[in-house]
C-alpha cells in the first residue's frame, strides 16, 4: 500500500506544483464566468421573464437573480470537472512520452496499482478543485442574499463533486490511455475545452438543442452531474419562487425554468430521473475503470 501512496502522492504534486496547468485547466470555467458577466446574465435573465406571463409582481427580482447566479456556478462546476481530470492525467501521456512508464513499469508496483494510483490522484485532484469551487460560490451567493440552501443539500453538492470527478476521470483516463504524444493531447484538450460549456449547457441550456444534439450530450457523464447539481443547489431557491406565485399558475412557471435549464436530463425521447442519473453515471464509471485497468495492462504487455 506505501507503493500506492508513494505514486499517488507523486501524480498529485505534479498538477498541483505546475501553477499554469492549474489555470488551463479551470479554462472553461473562466470563459464561462466571463461571458456571465458580459452578457450571458441578461440572457438568462431576460428567458425567465419572458415565462412569467403577468407574474411578474408575484416573484421577487432577487429570487431571479439568485437563480441564475445559480445556473452560473453549477455550469462552472460542470466546466470544471471535465478540465481539470483531462488536466490532471496529462501526466500518462507525458510519461509515456517521455520514457518515464518504462520505468515506473519495472518497478514491483504492480499493474493494476500504476493504473488505479493515476486514476486516483487525478480525482482527488478534481474533487479538491472543485470543492474550493463550490465553496467559494456558496459563500458569495450567501453574502449577495438567501440562497435557500438546507445543510442537507450542501453535503449532497460535495457527493456529487466526488461522483463527478470519478466518472470523468474513468471516461478521460480510458481515452488518453491511446494517446501518445503531449502534442495530441494537447490538440484534444483545445476541442474539449470549446465543447464543454456547450456539453453541458453552462452557454446554452440543453432544451434549445435538437433531440439528437441534446441527446448526444446527455450521453456524457458530467451533463448528468450538472443537471444532479442544478437540482440540489437551486432546489431551495425554485420552491421559494413557487411559494412567492401561491400556485396562481398550478407550477407552471416552476416546471418551465426546469424544462428550459434541464432539471433532469434525457437523451432520445427518455427522461432520465435523479437516481436514474446517478445509477447511469456510476455505470459508466464503472465500465471505464474496468476497461482502463484491462487495456493498460495489455498495453504494457505489448512493450
Amino acid at each position: 500500500m506505501k507503493d500506492f501512496m508513494g505514486f499517488t502522492r507523486r501524480n498529485l504534486l505534479i498538477y498541483f506544483k505546475d501553477r499554469l496547468a492549474i489555470v488551463f485547466s479551470l479554462m472553461t470555467s473562466i470563459i464561462v464566468f466571463v461571458l456571465y458577466l458580459l452578457f450571458l446574465k441578461g440572457t438568462f435573465v431576460d428567458a425567465m421573464n419572458g415565462t412569467l406571463n403577468g407574474l411578474e409582481n408575484l416573484i421577487p427580482a432577487k429570487d431571479i437573480d439568485m437563480f441564475v447566479n445559480g445556473i452560473l456556478l453549477t455550469g462552472i462546476l460542470g466546466s470544471a470537472m471535465i478540465t481539470v481530470p483531462y488536466t490532471c492525467l496529462q501526466t500518462i501521456v507525458k510519461d509515456r512520452e517521455n520514457g518515464v512508464d518504462s520505468d515506473i513499469c519495472a518497478t514491483p508496483l504492480k499493474r493494476w496499482k500504476i493504473i488505479l494510483s493515476y486514476f486516483t490522484s487525478s480525482t482527488i485532484c478534481s474533487f479538491i478543485m472543485t470543492s474550493i469551487i463550490l465553496t467559494i460560490g456558496l459563500i458569495v451567493l450567501s453574502i449577495m442574499g438567501d440562497v435557500h440552501l438546507g445543510i442537507d443539500s450542501v453535503f449532497a453538492a460535495y457527493g456529487l463533486m466526488l461522483l463527478g470527478s470519478l466518472s470523468s476521470t474513468a471516461l478521460f483516463m480510458l481515452i488518453l490511455l491511446f494517446f501518445k504524444s503531449t502534442s495530441t493531447c494537447t490538440a484534444f484538450f483545445g476541442i474539449l475545452t470549446a465543447a464543454a460549456g456547450f456539453v453541458i449547457g453552462a452557454y446554452i441550456p440543453l432544451s434549445q438543442f435538437s433531440n439528437g444534439v441534446r441527446g448526444f450530450c446527455n450521453l456524457f457523464p458530467a451533463s448528468h452531474i450538472t443537471s444532479l447539481i442544478r437540482n440540489v443547489l437551486l432546489r431551495g431557491i425554485v420552491d421559494s419562487i413557487d411559494s412567492s406565485i401561491g400556485g396562481l399558475d398550478n407550477g407552471a412557471f416552476v416546471t418551465a425554468i426546469k424544462d428550459v435549464f434541464s432539471f433532469n436530463a434525457d437523451a432520445f425521447g427518455k427522461s432520465f430521473s435523479g437516481a436514474n442519473s446517478v445509477v447511469y453515471v456510476c455505470a459508466i464509471a464503472l465500465f471505464c475503470v474496468v476497461a482502463m485497468t484491462v487495456a493498460y495492462s495489455k498495453t504494457y504487455k505489448r512493450r
